[in-house]
């Protein structure tokens, strides 16, 4: 099979699971919303931003890192050197996870009553903690699995995992945790945790074998190069959007128009953006083939397939993320009533849907200059513009409220956005049009805007399908031509 037939195949495999599995985790977070009420949901969000932090601290860059070397190794031929990388990482992340997870489990009391607000959460806290290095070592299997091109059993242990999650929390739910949000949020760290266990234990035995011959060394040097840099950046990232999470509601509290500053918080955190990013599985899906391939073509010299990669790619992201954006911006009144009963979530909806075209394609900006060995670059962006968040919310919040908080989203994000796209054209050597995507974009707008004058999410989403196509189609932006590379990827004839 050619390497474009791989991608295309491994990449709808990939969206088909993610999509079902985002369906389930949706559909699940709707049912949290209904039994906890927005203000549970906001608490348990500002718990899950602390057990990130913490397994982004524990596993310190090394799943990149997985990934990154390992695809290095295949792409020189060297597919004997894959065990000690995988030894070499696993052992890294027993080390900087173990840590991670003692300091988590003393520092919980304090986290929970300084900083979430509520010592109801400090169970759930420490149940993060007491599995953190089995999260950490799942990371590692996970990046491994990316890098040698095992998307069939990742998404076979992908759903398993879910299955799993959901299973065990709603079994706490229905039987414990009750309506209470503390016990609702260790109901859902339990499922989490169940879940971590049951993929690592599954991919350790699913875990390929070469057949190929090594060095036999664990290349420990290159682990801690590749992965020390990393893990500073993101921890610093990482540290600044729990900050960030944890001072929203803090902050909002001040704004003397905010009623309820955690429930506002969990409606963003919890309702609107899960929404959001819903679509965004597709492009997510090729983002996570793309690093291990890029890296591949950068390790044989191949800079023509790497810059047919980065065209084709951004132009997929851009159109989708327009298409994505303009159908949320239209459906969203009736999807904040269908989904959660709650007209104030689809104004939210509508007025973040506006983002989408930049969100979804910096995420496949980001995962291409991983895969050119510009992790660096793109943490020091990541950085800063999580830092200038934490400023903007700080002073924006109490003087704007949610208002404040939309127009730190767009700053922030606009800026980190165009640093990437920098660099990668900087470092892949292609060249961008603009006219061609400000159509689009226009053409995207437009048909939005009428298809948001209809009610009901069967007619506003068919008449906006409908126009943007059209309008797309005699403006030039998709003709003939992209059928055809469709079919070359799935094998077919010109």
């Amino acid at each position: 099979m050619r390497k474009g037939n791989k991608i295309f195949y491994d990449m709808l495999l990939l969206t088909g699971a993610n999509f079902l599995l985002r369906l389930a985790g949706m559909s699940f977070q709707v049912y949290l919303s209904s039994r906890i009420g927005a203000a549970g949901i906001g608490l348990l969000q500002l718990v899950l931003s602390v057990a990130a932090l913490a397994f982004t601290v524990g596993s310190a860059g090394i799943r990149t890192c997985a990934t990154y070397l390992s695809a290095g190794e295949l792409g020189r031929g060297n597919g004997g050197n894959l065990s000690g990388v995988l030894a070499g990482c696993c052992q890294y992340s027993l080390l900087f996870g173990g840590a991670t997870a003692i300091a988590l489990w003393y520092a919980a009391p304090w986290l929970c009553e300084a900083w979430i607000g509520s010592r109801d959460a400090i169970a759930a806290v420490r149940l993060f903690a007491l599995f953190l290095p089995v999260k950490c070592l799942h990371g590692v299997m996970t990046g491994y699995f990316t890098a040698v091109k095992r998307v069939g059993s990742t998404v076979v242990v992908a759903f398993l995992e879910q299955g799993c999650a959901i299973a065990v929390t709603f079994a706490l739910l229905a039987r414990w945790a009750g309506v209470d949000s503390g016990q609702s949020a260790f109901a859902v760290a339990a499922g989490s945790c169940a879940a971590d266990v049951l993929g690592f234990l599954l991919l350790l035995a699913l875990r390929p074998k070469t057949g190929q011959r090594g060095s036999g060394r664990t290349p420990y040097g290159r682990i801690f190069r590749v992965s020390l840099p990393l893990a500073l950046a993101d921890t610093l990232r990482s540290g600044l959007n729990t900050i960030e999470d944890l001072i929203i509601p803090r902050q909002l509290a001040l704004f003397t128009g905010t009623v309820n500053a955690m429930a506002d918080y969990g409606m963003i955190r919890g309702m609107v953006f899960p929404v959001l990013m819903f679509p965004a599985a597709i492009l997510f899906s090729l983002a996570e083939l793309l690093i291990p391939e890029f890296s591949r073509c950068a390790a044989c010299g191949s800079k023509n397939r790497v810059q047919y990669l980065a065209r084709q790619g951004l132009r997929a992201a851009m159109l989708f993320g327009l298409c994505a954006g303009g159908m949320m911006f239209a459906l969203a009144n009736a999807l904040g009533d269908l989904l959660y009963q709650n007209r104030q979530v689809g104004s939210l909806l509508r007025l973040y849907a506006i983002f989408v075209p930049m969100l979804y394609t910096d995420a496949l900006v980001d995962a291409m200059c991983k895969g050119l060995g510009q992790q660096n670059a793109n943490a020091r962006y990541n950085t800063l513009t999580s830092f200038l968040d934490v400023v903007f919310l700080w002073y924006l919040l109490p003087k704007l409220g949610l208002s404040g908080y939309a127009v730190s989203f767009a700053v922030t994000h606009l800026v980190n956005f165009a640093l990437s796209l920098r660099r990668l054209i900087r470092v892949s050597g292609i060249r961008l049009a603009v006219g061609k995507p400000v159509l689009a974009a226009v053409c995207a707008a437009a048909a939005g805007g009428v298809a948001s004058l209809l009610n009901g999410v069967l007619p506003a989403g068919g008449c906006y399908l409908v126009l943007l196509g059209g309008l797309w189609y005699l403006c030039g932006i998709v003709d003939r031509s992209d059928g055809l590379w469709l079919r070359k990827l799935t094998g077919g004839r010109y």
